[in-house]
């Protein structure tokens, strides 16, 4: 059974509609991310899944149960939200204990629980502190830790580490990861970093203006975008772009825009009828060529480069556009010296000029 089920949940404010039915089965013990710009609609669906937003129309039910007219603490979840929440003049034993005083669970109960909790998370040194005594990372956990100690059937997760500095943001990014694995609780958490939706999520649902746009594993995502939006949402360096018209040659399309050109098999691409289409490369799917090398070449001249270390990005013109590619550094040219790279088939990308779909064949897309 489904721990969520979303069955076209809409809302509207007024006559604004910002969540257009949107379906949705999240499994027990599965980790869903919401992920999408700001304004998509993540955190009000969110925040309906808690009870804190009227759903307009549709259905939602948790752990089997139809939840539209349950509030929130009626519905067996547990909620971080964003700005943490804290109450300032209690202590962190006082604010992780909180929901269960009002529960009017025995004290030796309490004792016990927030003791493993705070074990957990680390917050056992902490435990006499207020939370203006504590770092931003410090204070997230005592957050999560007021949400875990209720035990819920449920975990959400409003944006919880957009708050933090980087350096803090992956320490707890791998502390939520490694408490997932070791409580196995469903969780349902927004974000707009796609970083923390790749390496956090079972499933990604990424949304644009209120619609799932697509949803997927992060591999599947990231390798098979079915839209323009998804393949430049996904993925850092984003994806190059380039408006190429579509020549056939052949069982193969020439793809061209002035002198640059690529050449595809037709038994991959859905191209007959199509006279222009977008063409999608990833920095990191462009390689140096070698000099045996002659079809689907890039070149041009290096205008831009960023060292990062083991890799670095270069920055060239090819065919009137800006191209990025993510190279070894011990293969990167110098600044101002001619590039020639060149890029497998299978990792390019095309998308219809008008509806921005993939036209990546359906049953080539692995």
């Amino acid at each position: 059974m489904a721990a969520i089920v979303c069955n076209a949940i809409t809302k509207r404010y007024g006559n604004h509609q910002v969540v257009h039915k949107f379906d949705l089965s999240v499994e027990e013990n599965e980790f869903v991310v919401f992920l999408g710009p700001s304004g998509c609609g993540k955190s009000t669906i969110l925040r309906m899944l808690a009870g804190l937003e009227e759903i307009s129309d549709g259905e939602l039910t948790i752990a089997g149960k139809v939840v539209n007219d349950l509030p929130p603490r009626d519905r067996d979840i547990a909620m971080v939200f964003q700005n943490y929440a804290l109450y300032p003049h209690m202590s962190v034993f006082g604010n992780i204990a909180f929901g269960l005083k009002r529960l009017k669970v025995s004290k030796p109960e309490i004792e016990r629980r927030v003791k493993e909790v705070a074990s957990l998370l680390g917050l056992e040194p902490y435990l006499d502190r207020k939370p203006a005594a504590l770092s931003g990372g410090q204070q997230q956990r005592v957050a999560i830790a007021r949400a875990m100690i209720k035990t819920p059937a449920v975990f959400l997760f409003d944006e919880p580490l957009s708050n933090l500095d980087a350096k803090l943001r992956n320490h707890m990014r791998v502390e939520i990861a490694r408490l997932h694995q070791s409580l196995k609780t469903t969780t349902v958490y927004v974000t707009h970093d796609q970083l923390e939706a790749m390496t956090l999520a079972d499933r990604i649902v990424l949304l644009k203006d209120g619609l799932i746009e697509q949803l997927g594993t992060p591999r599947e995502i990231y390798e098979n975008p079915l839209t323009k939006f998804v393949a430049s949402f996904i993925g850092t360096p984003p994806m190059n772009f380039i408006d190429m018209t579509v020549n056939p040659d052949g069982s193969s399309f020439v793809l061209s825009n002035g002198d640059s050109k690529l050449v595809v098999t037709g038994n991959r691409y859905n191209l007959q009828g199509h006279k222009t289409v977008t063409v999608g490369i990833r920095p990191a799917h462009l390689e140096v060529a070698s000099s045996t090398t002659n079809t689907n070449i890039l070149s041009g001249t290096v205008d831009l480069i960023e060292y990062l270390g083991n890799e670095a990005l270069i920055n060239f013109s090819w065919g009137g556009v800006e191209i990025g590619a993510l190279l070894d550094s011990d293969e990167c040219p110098q600044l101002k010296e001619p590039c020639r790279l060149t890029v497998d088939e299978k990792h390019i990308h095309i998308f219809d000029k008008e509806s921005e779909r993939s036209l990546i064949r359906p049953a080539l897309q692995t």
